[in-house]
């Protein structure tokens, strides 16, 4: 197992409890985005942005909800009838909508996800769903990949996880330097990935070869 991955926190900040943040109430909220219109240099009390500050918060209860579900819980259903199924598992192009925890916009890509099972599977929707999860949060892309094979490693104890996320950042391609086309990739691979060759071989050839179930 590697013990780096699994020490990597999996909650909003590392070292701090969920329970411990405080959030601030929706008046709250509301109110700073109010205050962030008239720092742009608009009138937030003009009849286009009075229900502005409601529509942001509301966007961010949904771009951000990853804060209040557990991965690990998630993926706890697991099922140990696999009939002596041993080699890979793997979910690829999935779909991920995250924002950049340096300049809060978004960063749009896929992850590719695969583990080899030691004696129980788990739903393939709930390695999805993790994905979703840690990316409803303020993320770096090099902690969200990590975070995502912590937390299958954690769960299932597998004999190794492979992640590959592949996406384009808006800091990057509306602000800033303004480049349009360059993609950011990271990887992360623990136990039978990181160790043999052969493994992630075979993984990076199914992220990028053909798909063979038609659609």
């Amino acid at each position: 197992m590697d013990a780096i991955v699994k020490k990597m926190p999996l909650g909003p900040q590392a070292g701090e409890p969920e329970d411990d943040l405080k959030r601030p109430t929706r008046e709250e909220a509301e109110a700073a985005v109010r205050t962030l219109i008239s720092w742009a240099g608009d009138d937030p009390t003009r009849e286009g942005l009075l229900d502005t500050p409601k529509r942001v918060v509301s966007a961010y209860g949904e771009f951000f909800g990853g804060y209040d579900e557990d991965p690990i819980k998630v993926l706890e259903r697991t099922f140990e009838e696999v009939h002596g199924y041993d080699d890979m598992v793997m979910l690829r192009d999935i779909r991920l909508e995250s924002h950049c925890e340096h300049h809060m916009v978004p960063f749009l890509g896929i992850a590719h996800v695969a583990y080899l099972p030691r004696d129980r599977v788990v739903g393939i929707s709930k390695l999805a769903r993790v994905v979703t999860i840690f990316a409803k949060r303020l993320q770096t892309q090099e902690k969200l990949t990590a975070q995502i094979t912590g937390a299958i490693q954690e769960a299932l104890q597998p004999r190794g996880v492979a992640v590959l996320v592949d996406a384009q950042h808006q800091c990057m391609t509306t602000r800033g330097i303004h480049n349009t086309d360059a993609a950011t990739i990271t990887t992360r691979f623990v136990g039978v990935f990181k160790e043999d060759a052969d493994y992630r071989d075979r993984f990076m050839q199914m992220v990028h070869g053909p798909r063979l179930s038609s659609s």
